[in-house]
């Protein structure tokens, strides 16, 4: 039995989690609770949370490998830096409009799921809020599951059973050919998923698909883009979303195999910053299953 309190986020997924810390879930031995609701709901919020890095990482790491994408640029034995979601620059000051910091930035305004460019792509984003502006600077979030679930049959019967080509310029591309150019965004070849995940605790399925997504098996790519485009519309509308407005110690924790999230603009010149931690999947959260064995498309 569970030890949590819920409310649900909306009707059709998500819960908001009351009456325990954060940060002792792990050792109190009630991750295996938290993990039943983050299959069942999808997205989990926390309030106002003592959170701290060390928390973090350790509620990370119950939840799998820990996602670093920078592991090839960082000297030998230097430690893992947990990601910032920012706007401030390492000097304290504020980046300019037209740096290419600012770009990237923009480009998580793009409905997306982590990672899915990547060999191995990210099960959840475990986000918190470090500082927060007086204004904007929402994080959404679209359920997928709950989206292909009330999918009429003709939309679905044109992806079901097709591979979704991924590759991380793609996303950029669509904020900045220069940003796009970027040797950050070309490390990882094109890398192609299965479209439906089909959930292996709980037996959902949800459609598989981000901003990185650019060819579609069986399709031309201005075919490909445009079914794309009508599935990310109708997965995006209101009754499948929530939009959460950050108090600093908050905490969002959401299944990327069925959940597209992304940022909403603030003042810039207000400075921002949450931590972001995303976990890599393993055999367990069905990836293997998901891989495509051949067919590869070019980016």
């Amino acid at each position: 039995m569970t030890v949590f309190k819920t409310l649900p986020l909306t009707p059709a997924f998500g819960v908001e989690v009351d009456g325990i810390a954060l940060k002792d879930v792990v050792s109190s031995g009630h991750f295996a609770d938290l993990r039943r609701l983050f299959e069942t709901h999808s997205a989990l919020l926390f309030r106002r949370q003592d959170f701290d890095d060390r928390a973090h990482l350790a509620l990370a790491k119950a939840f799998g490998p820990i996602e670093d994408r920078k592991a090839d640029e960082r000297k030998k034995d230097a430690p893992f830096e947990i990601p910032k979601v920012t706007n401030v620059v390492s000097d304290s000051s504020l980046k300019g409009d037209d740096g290419m910091h600012k770009l990237h930035l923009e480009s998580n305004f793009l409905w997306h799921s982590d990672s899915t460019f990547m060999p191995t792509p990210a099960l959840t984003n475990i986000l918190t809020a470090r500082v927060v502006t007086t204004e904007g600077g929402a994080t959404e979030l679209a359920s997928t599951r709950a989206a292909w679930a009330a999918m009429p049959e003709a939309l679905k019967a044109r992806i079901r059973d097709r591979g979704i080509w991924h590759h991380y310029s793609v996303s950029r591309a669509k904020i900045s050919p220069e940003l796009a150019k970027h040797p950050m965004f070309h490390k990882w070849p094109a890398t192609g998923w299965k479209s439906v995940w089909t959930n292996p605790v709980t037996g959902d399925e949800s459609l598989y698909i981000a901003s990185h997504a650019y060819k579609v098996d069986g399709y031309d790519d201005a075919e490909s883009i445009a079914l794309l485009d009508e599935l990310m519309q109708f997965c995006t509308q209101p009754q499948f979303t929530y939009s959460h407005r950050w108090d600093v110690g908050d905490v969002l924790i959401w299944d990327q195999r069925a959940v597209l999230h992304r940022g909403t603009p603030w003042p810039y010149e207000q400075p921002r910053t949450l931590s972001s931690i995303c976990c890599s999947m393993t055999a367990a959260d069905g990836v293997e299953d998901m891989r495509l064995t051949s067919g590869a498309a070019s980016s």
